[in-house]
Formats: C-alpha cells, structure tokens, sequence
C-alpha cells in the first residue's frame, strides 16, 4: 500500500504578520531609483562607464606628436605640438629645450629679418625659461647657448648687441660642458660658436669630439658642415649636410644648404653650364617636394630656384620661379626685391624698379599688384611695407638707385629719387669699397643731368 503524503505548501504565512522596517527600507529604495533615475536622464548624475567627451593627452602624447612632426619637416606643426606639450606639462625643461631648438632651425626658413628676428627672440624666451626652471641642466644650458649663437646676428641687431649675445652664448656652452662634459650637443654648439668667431682650429677639435661619442645626431653633422663651409671647403660642407639629412630626411633648410653649396661651387666655376648648378637645382626641388608633401607653403626652395637660374641667364624661368614665392608670400618685400634683381639681371629695367620699390621703400596696393601681375578685381590689395636699410638689404637699395639713375632723361624724375637712394646707402656703407664704387658711377650719371643730392635739399627758409 502506498503512502502518499500531503504536499507542502509552497508560500508559509508569516508568523508575525507584516514588518513595518523592511517595508519602511522597500519604500526608500524605490524612491532613491526614481531619483537616480531622474538625474541621469537630465545629466545631473554621468554614468562612471561612459566615455569622457575629449580624451585627456599626455605631454608625451603633444611631444611624440611634435617630433613626428619635425621629422617630417613641417617646423610649424612641430612647434604647436611642443607648446602643447608644455601647456600640458609645464615645468617639463627638455620639453622647452626641444620647443626652442626646432623654433630656431624654423627661422632658417624665413626670408625677411623681421620674421627671422621675431622667432629667435621667442626661442631665446623658450630657452631662458628653461635654464631658470633647472639652472643646473646641461641640456637647457646648451640648448640657450644655441638660441643665443643664432640671436648674436649682425645683419640682425647692431655689432655692439650682437657681440654681447655670442659672447654669452659662449658663457653658457661652457657651461653645459661643464655641468656635463659627455653633452654630444653642447659640444656641437660650441663648435658651431667658435665657428662664428672664425675660431676654426678649436671649432674642429669640439666638432670631432662630438662625432665621437658615436651618436648620430643631425646637429653635429650640421655644424661640421658648417665647419666646412666658412673655411670655403664646400665639397666638405654637402656631404656632412647630406649625412644629417640621411638622419633627418625631410628638413627642407639642410636641402636648401645643399643646394647653396652646389651653387657657389657653380660659381666658382666661373661657367654657367656648370653641372653643379644642376645638383643644386635637385636639391632645391626636394625642398619643394617635402613642402608640397606637408602642405606647407614656403617660398624660400622657389627663391633658391629662382636666384640659380638668374646666375646661368635662364631669366624667363627665374622670373617665373620668384612671381611663385610672391604668389604664396605676397607680403614679403624681400621676394619682390629678389624679383627686382631678376628683372635688373636681364636688363628688364623698367620691371625692376616697382619691384625693387616694393622691396626697399614700400609700394601701394595697385603698384604691388602690378609687380605680382594679379588681378585687381578678385585679388586682395595689398599695400607693402618695404625693409630697412641692412647689410641683408643693401643691395635692393643700391640696385634700385642705380637704375633710377641709368633710365633717367630728361624731363622724368628718376634722378632726384636716385641720389637720395643713393645718399642713404653712402651714409651707412661708406666703408665698403665696392658698394662705394656702384654709389660713385650712379652719382655720376645724375650730375651730368644736373642732379645732386644737394639739388634735391629745399633750403629751410
């Protein structure tokens, strides 16, 4: 016989009826939801998984961007990522030590004084700023000793500024020697110093030292060719400049450089169809490539094109390669005094005086665009603020007098603008023999017409 037993009841009534605390804690749980629930869907509350908006980066992050950029040879990129860096990290003193170096090579690139002077004064703000966050770094130490060798430019600031700043410069590569005898750059810096100051004898001996630490560093190989090329060895000079551009391939001023060198081997020469003049048109047509590639628009490789073709006689593209620059740099009032030269260069003389005007003195909005064959109806006016008087200059003032004075006639005016061209440049170049003799021959063309610099002067009544 089978038993069956009665079956257990699934829910058992509560002994003690309803508890009022659990019903109490049921009861707030559900109104602490709708409140979570009501702030997450207003915002008020952010959910700890989501994703935030912009992701935070890393000073890391800003300077490995910034050396991929300057490996790439865009200097401008180079420069902004840096600065972010530092934004992100600002007591970082390699961070300002990197920002100031490729801040000073980027002025290799510049054309005019102006903006060259303007960059490395801020590369000097950069470089002091870190030797005052680590006065004991040899890096910051060397890295302002560089700033400061680039800053100590005659063409850019008065001899007496100048020879201060190389002789601190100096001051501060010993230093970073000091502070660390092995630094590959502070000994590469002094070299390039010592170099400046035609102390070629120890320049090589510094620059040897640091070719033998066995790093492979762009700089050194730089300032041994630059070594090189201020005692006139310009064989020399290209290939340690190709050995630095072998460690940075897309640098367009150590191809500029190349170019250069190539170009006064041509000229030594003494012979147009010179094969070297071609190597340095190469090596200027790289410098354009790796802007076209970076997007950057500099006018500095079209400038070198069109001076190299000037010095063979190959005036029709010369010109077209100066009339590119001024069509990316329209600005620029060395490009249009570089034009100038061209057109005076193939005997296009009345070309050559609104472009050298531009360069020198300023020029209006219709005269610019008149130089820059543009079109007045879709193209900016542009009213150009010619340069000073310099020694990078002079040659844009004196070439501009002297053929004011050579199409001058009868009944036009060009000789009275002549002698006070003229006039300005004997007053601060009266010790050069041979601008002094160009001064001389133009001067001479204006008296036969009855024009001196006195005939021009309106006495005081």
């Amino acid at each position: 016989m089978i038993e069956i037993r009665p079956r257990r009841p699934l829910f058992h009534r509560s002994r003690g009826g309803s508890n009022p605390y659990i019903i109490l804690i049921l009861l707030a749980l559900v109104v602490a939801s709708v409140f979570l629930l009501r702030s997450v869907e207003t915002r008020q509350i952010v959910s700890p998984f989501e994703p935030t908006p912009t992701p935070t980066r890393t000073a890391n992050s800003f300077a490995l961007e910034g050396e991929t950029y300057f490996q790439a040879g865009n200097l401008l990129a180079a420069i902004t990522a840096y600065q972010r860096a530092i934004e992100t990290d600002p007591t970082n003193v390699e961070l300002y030590a990197e920002l100031a170096r490729i801040q000073v090579y980027s002025s290799a690139v510049l054309s005019t004084d102006n903006d060259r002077r303007q960059r490395l004064q801020e590369a000097r703000a950069v470089s002091e700023k870190a030797v005052e966050l680590d006065p004991q770094s040899s890096l910051a130490a060397a890295i302002n000793a560089f700033v400061l060798n680039w800053n100590a430019n005659p063409t850019l600031y008065d001899s007496a500024t100048a020879q201060k700043t190389m002789l601190t410069a100096e001051l501060e590569a010993v230093r970073a020697l000091n502070l660390d005898k092995n630094n590959t750059l502070a000994m590469a810096y002094y070299a390039e110093i010592l170099a400046d100051q035609q102390k070629i004898v120890q320049a090589r001996q510094y620059i040897q030292q640091a070719l033998a630490t066995g790093e492979e560093v762009m700089d050194v190989h730089r300032v041994l060719a630059y070594v090189n090329e201020s005692e006139g060895n310009y064989g020399e000079a290209i290939k340690e400049y190709k050995l630095a551009a072998e460690i940075t391939p897309n640098l367009t001023f150590l191809y500029i450089s190349i170019g250069l060198n190539y170009r006064v081997m041509g000229e030594r020469e003494n012979n147009p169809k010179s094969e070297q003049y071609n190597y340095a048109l190469e090596y200027f047509t790289k410098a354009v490539r790796i802007n076209q590639q970076n997007q950057v628009n500099d006018p500095t490789p079209y400038i070198a094109i069109g001076k190299t073709y000037s010095q063979i006689g190959e005036f029709f593209s010369a010109a077209r390669n100066v009339r590119k620059a001024l069509e990316i740099n329209p600005n620029n009032p060395d490009v249009y005094g570089t034009l100038g030269m061209v057109y005076f260069r193939a005997r296009n003389y009345e070309s050559a005086i609104p472009a050298l005007k531009c360069a020198t003195y300023g020029c209006t909005a219709e005269e610019s665009c008149d130089v820059r064959q543009c079109d007045s109806e879709t193209d900016p006016p542009l009213v150009i603020d010619g340069m000073a008087l310099s020694q990078n200059t002079v040659i844009y003032y004196y070439t501009y007098g002297s053929v004011l004075a050579g199409m001058h006639q009868p009944g036009l005016t060009y000789c009275i603008e002549a002698v006070e061209v003229l006039g300005e440049v004997r007053n601060s170049f009266s010790a050069d023999v041979d601008i002094m003799s160009i001064i001389e021959a133009s001067e001479a063309i204006c008296t036969r017409y009855g024009v001196t610099l006195q005939s021009t002067i309106t006495p005081t009544p």
